[in-house]
């Protein structure tokens, strides 16, 4: 037998004659001692017993739902108390296409907005610079406040919390702040995300939406967080996002470490401002991926939560106990989705939803299985929604608090992946933080090497992809019916439209709202996001302001990395 196999199960007087008869019997069966790793790197060892985790730690490290350290969840009931909101992400066509899915999917039991917009307007760009062709595809067409309004027409938003996927200097949050004003909505009233906001992520692996250069990303960010406090206090101005560092090649590890280190040093960001933690904390929320590797997911979220929980008081100075909430959104890994068989994805969907579940969430999105082969059509988009009412509702995995809680094997990984995390965080440390981390290229470095040493394990053959280097099946026409583009007409109604909106615009106030986010652009002192916010409402739109700011704060432009 390895010792690899067995470290750490070392046999007592009580379990001597069954240990040493399992132990020659494991070793009689051919590969069972080989070597396993998850892909942290963590070797897995064939069995868990009480010799792996001491129970006696039980208070300290492990404790009682919505108590510090917060391992077993934020809140005394978790799922059984209050579900997990679900929150697909919507994104397709014109505003009005969104609007009828989003009325589609809440009657499917949706019970939350999200949008997604047009890659274009990801780019920062309005809709008449763009190919009418690409427009809508991905997403959907949000570049006026009038846009915004036609998506969410008829949606009582005051009584939905609203994820906005809007990298800063978040346009679309103040065409949310104009619609509101506009309804009569207060401000106190709304509730939801920025999904978009961690323009470290974005500098590092999603380029697109990176817009603005890294100094002048940094202050919109500190400006909006300080501006919603005040204004729009319900509102999560961050949502750090470990989605993109993971779908990028990150370990779960090493994407949970990431994420923390950019809360660290958004929070730092924010205290050299003089804004006090226990203000701005209980704000903070996380975005992650959940991949297939099923305990390693639970153990990811369960090491964060007391983490978080950790630095929120020991390094940052909260007293509240809000603020040592670790609350996230998680999404099934489109990464793991593959274009072969397609309906397998459903399964995988499953099993990353558990994981999810069983880690802690607050709020899922369940991939639909065709989203590698396209913006999800409505029955793929059902099925997604549907896993999550079946798990909840038949399955009855909202029955029971941290439900691994106690096992041998959770407890033991979850100390393990604890440590790997506060390792990758010491390397952030030791080179000033995640600023200047990410501004030198080293997270850059460790997930590309981390997507390297993955991949080549594909191509070996030991991660075995179902579908893609095992179980593989002849090639099959797409049985789906396919997700047709948006109308050209429509789209070219929506471009003229623009047009039209803009010619008639009053030229002198539009110059002087101009004018007014270039003053506060170039004066420290001034709120940028509080000029976004009157640019928007006097009508300026999205891809104007973007252009303007990118003008006064830098093109952003990433780190290449050869």
């Amino acid at each position: 037998m390895s010792s690899s196999a067995h470290d750490k199960i070392t046999p007592t007087a009580a379990n001597d004659s069954g240990r040493d008869r399992w132990e020659r019997e494991f070793d009689s069966i051919p590969g069972a001692a080989e070597p396993r790793h998850n892909r942290s790197g963590i070797e897995i060892k064939p069995l868990y017993t009480p010799l792996d985790w001491d129970a006696s730690r039980h208070d300290a490290v492990l404790g009682y739902p919505g108590q510090a350290p917060f391992t077993r969840g934020i809140y005394p009931s978790m799922h059984r108390g209050r579900h997990w909101t679900q929150r697909q992400l919507i994104g397709l066509g014109t505003p009005s296409d969104y609007n009828a899915r989003l009325k589609t999917l809440l009657d499917a039991g949706t019970s939350a907005i999200s949008l997604i917009p047009c890659n274009s307007v990801y780019r920062g760009v309005d809709a008449d610079t763009v190919d009418p062709l690409l427009l809508g595809t991905c997403g959907t067409v949000i570049n006026t406040p009038e846009d915004f309004a036609a998506a969410l027409d008829g949606i009582p938003i005051e009584k939905l919390s609203i994820g906005l996927n809007d990298p800063l200097p978040f346009t679309l949050l103040a065409q949310l702040l104009v619609l509101a004003k506009n309804r009569g909505v207060p401000w106190t009233a709304l509730r939801g995300t920025s999904n978009q906001s961690d323009y470290l992520s974005h500098y590092v692996a999603n380029h697109m939406f990176f817009r603005l250069a890294l100094p002048g990303s940094r202050r919109v960010l500190v400006d909006a967080i300080d501006f919603l406090g005040r204004e729009v206090p319900n509102w999560n101005p961050l949502s750090v996002v470990g989605q993109h560092m993971q779908q990028a090649g990150a370990t779960p590890a090493q994407a949970m470490a990431f994420t923390l280190c950019t809360a660290i040093q958004c929070a730092e960001d924010c205290l050299a401002r003089g804004m006090d933690p226990d203000a701005f904390l209980p704000r903070f929320t996380f975005f992650y991926d959940i991949s297939i590797s099923f305990f390693e997911e639970i153990a990811k979220f369960r090491a964060g939560r007391r983490l978080w929980a950790r630095i929120t008081r020991d390094r940052l100075g909260a007293r509240d106990p809000k603020s040592w909430r670790f609350k996230f959104h998680a999404q099934t890994s489109g990464v793991d989705l593959t274009r072969q068989q397609p309906l397998n994805n459903i399964a995988r969907v499953t099993a990353q939803a558990i994981a999810g579940l069983f880690g802690g969430l607050q709020s899922l999105h369940t991939d639909s299985y065709d989203e590698v082969l396209s913006t999800p059509t409505e029955d793929a988009a059902r099925i997604a929604i549907n896993t999550q009412n079946i798990l909840r509702e038949e399955a009855g995995l909202a029955d029971v608090i941290d439900p691994l809680g106690g096992s041998y094997y959770v407890e033991n990984l979850t100390d393990q992946m604890e440590a790997e995390i506060e390792a990758v965080i010491a390397e952030i440390d030791a080179v000033g933080g995640m600023y200047a981390a990410v501004e030198q290229g080293l997270v850059q470095r460790l997930v590309g090497d981390s997507a390297i040493a993955f991949q080549g394990r594909i191509e070996r053959g030991e991660q075995k992809i179902v579908g893609v280097n095992a179980y593989v099946a002849p090639d099959k026409p797409d049985e789906r019916v396919p997700l047709e583009r948006p109308d050209p007409a429509a789209i070219a109604a929506l471009v003229d439209r623009l047009r039209v909106y803009k010619a008639e615009r009053d030229p002198v106030a539009v110059s002087d709202a101009e004018a007014a986010l270039v003053s506060a652009a170039r004066d420290p002192n001034a709120n940028l996001f509080a000029a976004v916010v009157a640019a928007t409402d006097t009508g300026l739109t999205q891809g104007e302001i973007v252009a303007r700011l990118q003008d006064e704060l830098g093109f952003g432009q990433p780190l290449a990395m050869v």
